[in-house]
């Protein structure tokens, strides 16, 4: 089966879109498909949809996933969207999979997870290392509608599955064992082939592991089981269940890559992963930020709408500005697995780290609008609590926060004394929503850089912001801000002792990696301004007051306390807050239009 281009661009596509030899372009076909899934889904607020919010709901309270939306998906052939183009797939680009994604998510996180990204976190280490015969047997398997399971961790060692016992031991003869029981895994009760990170050598160390491409049709019955399924709080439609092996042979075509690089091949698919997911999750927060405007709208408090009220609106305005920041950091790391994959080490994990955590932190200051109706499970607004169980699960995954606290901290003195002030900048291209960008350079990733282009764009970008209005003066005094921030973490850096620039850091360390990536969500949000300015399509954007709030509100993120906003720029913000609730329009860089 092969999956051919849209037949035409969704309106909006321009830049990037152009066509070659009769086709489409790259953008014109990542907005057709957008374009093309909201219409399938239709209203969510619309209860004759059989994929209504309320259908949804009903599915999550019952604990399976909606059928309805796995047979839509299945008619969509979203698995294609998994599987790179030379395989007969449609994946080309890391950042317009996740526009793509963020449809799925912006009504049901389980739909997301248990349809079709934890096959798409299984896949990319096959892209990355497997074999050609690999690669052809799992763009079959995919593009016919099986799913893919990916198996790294053992709860007995969490993150650290360099500790990991699981057994893929080698055969006299060849081939592999398999021995042992994996935890909490994503559909391993349904899918047709399981990825699995395995010990192929007892020896200590980061060389005694292994990952395997394994097909259930070809491991021996009664060699195996599946164990039972776990009742999760959030995403409860999620099969989220285990394996458990009893000496299973595998022939010695299952091993991915090579032997005792399993630790290497992960962490490379993780700067894929890890870059994607949390920005396909915004469309979650979207949702919500959508459904409490309709609620401050509506609600009468004190005789008047809580709209109203300037606490509300101003917790309103900073969220729609967490999702414009988060998805500017999101935007820049999936754009540099294509154009820095040297570089895309930190920067992945950096986007794992903190947007799952601001959005967790803006679904909190939503619900604070909501009241008692936050509870509320079904409803009107039982979609906001829902996305509120569903959310924190992203920022586990196959890497928790501090894992990823923990990637970032033993480069930090590196990039502290080799990149910041003075590496090049990143190029344009990076901070471009729609240019088209090269394939996705798999063989290429890095698992450590002395390279930080995102960084020095900030250094570059204070001594070329314009200073000729209020809301330039006050883009160009936070810029200002954030690099003298970043001369004090350089500074802080490089005083780290060989202890502190390990996992086992202590505290300091670890917030010396949270400011660093609120830094980089800074200079990201600068780079989209920067460019979205030159390019004047859209006015918003072009517009440096929402630059001016998102810096505003970074900075106190910091522990800055930055003057007060230029007047009007407070107005500016909650009018594109309204203008898109009314227009129905997304709350996130690309503004899409939405069916509901």
């Amino acid at each position: 089966m092969r999956i051919g281009t849209a037949a035409q661009a969704a309106h909006g596509a321009s830049a990037g879109s152009h066509a070659k030899n009769g086709q489409p372009g790259q953008e014109a076909r990542v907005a057709a498909r957008v374009a093309e899934l909201e219409d399938r889904f239709k209203d969510p607020t619309d209860e004759r949809n059989e994929l209504s919010y309320a259908r949804l709901l009903e599915a999550d309270e019952s604990g399976e996933m909606p059928e309805a939306g796995e047979r839509l998906l299945d008619a969509l052939v979203l698995n294609a969207d998994f599987v790179p183009r030379e395989f007969g797939g449609r994946l080309e680009r890391i950042d317009t999979l996740v526009r793509v994604m963020r449809q799925v998510f912006r009504r049901d996180i389980s739909l997301g997870l248990g349809y079709g990204v934890t096959s798409f976190m299984a896949s990319v280490n096959v892209w990355t290392t497997g074999s050609d015969e690999q690669r052809k047997r799992l763009a079959e398997l995919l593009l016919s509608g099986g799913k893919v399971s990916v198996a790294y961790h053992e709860l007995a060692h969490g993150n650290d599955f360099v500790r990991n016992e699981f057994e893929a031991a080698p055969r006299e003869g060849g081939g592999y064992l398999l021995h042992g029981a994996k935890q909490v895994i994503n559909n391993a009760d349904r899918a047709a082939a399981w990825v699995l990170f395995g010990r192929t050598d007892a020896a200590p160390g980061s060389r005694s592991h292994s990952v395997l491409y394994a097909e259930r049709a070809d491991i021996a019955p009664g060699t195996y089981r599946v164990l039972p399924r776990y009742d999760a709080v959030g995403v409860r439609g999620c099969h989220l269940s285990g394996l458990d092996f009893d000496h299973s042979p595998l022939p010695p075509s299952a091993l991915v890559g090579e032997e005792g690089k399993g630790v290497e091949l992960a962490l490379r698919a993780f700067q894929i992963t890890r870059s994607a997911v949390p920005g396909m999750a915004l469309g979650a927060t979207d949702t919500s930020l959508r459904t409490v405007v309709r609620f401050a709208l509506d609600r009468q408090l004190y005789r008047r709408s809580v709209m109203r009220i300037p606490h509300a609106r101003s917790a309103l305005s900073d969220t729609f500005l967490d999702l414009l920041v988060c998805d500017s950091l999101s935007l820049t790391a999936t754009r540099a697995v294509h154009l820095l994959p040297d570089e895309t080490s930190v920067y992945a994990a950096a986007v794992k780290y903190l947007v799952p955590k601001v959005l967790t932190e803006a679904m909190h200051n939503l619900s604070i609008i909501l009241g008692a109706r936050f509870y509320a499970r079904e409803g009107e607004f039982g979609i906001f609590q829902k996305h509120v169980r569903d959310l924190p699960v992203l920022s586990l995954g196959h890497a928790g926060s501090a894992a990823c606290q923990a990637t970032i901290i033993p480069q930090m003195s590196r990039l502290a004394r080799r990149a910041w002030f003075s590496g090049e900048p990143a190029p344009a291209a990076l901070f471009r929503l729609r240019d088209d960008l090269p394939e996705i350079p798999f063989d290429r990733l890095a698992l450590a850089s002395g390279r930080d282009g995102i960084s020095a764009s900030l250094v570059e970008a204070v001594g070329t912001l314009p200073t000729d209005t209020p809301v330039a003066c006050a883009v160009h005094r936070s810029a200002l801000r954030m690099m003298d921030e970043l001369r004090q973490l350089q500074e802080e850096s490089l005083a780290l002792s060989p202890q502190d620039r390990t996992a086992l850091a202590s505290p300091t360390s670890f917030a010396l990696a949270d400011r660093y990536a609120v830094l980089l969500a800074a200079a990201s949000a600068i780079g989209v301004w920067q460019q979205a300015a030159l390019d004047g399509d859209d006015p918003f954007l072009a517009d440096a007051s929402w630059l001016a709030a998102a810096l505003h509100r970074l900075g106190r993120r910091l522990g800055h306390q930055p003057a007060d906003l230029p007047e009007g720029v407070a107005d500016r913000i909650h009018e594109e807050v309204l203008r898109r609730f009314h227009e129905k329009r997304s709350y996130d860089l690309y503004n899409t239009p939405l069916a509901g």
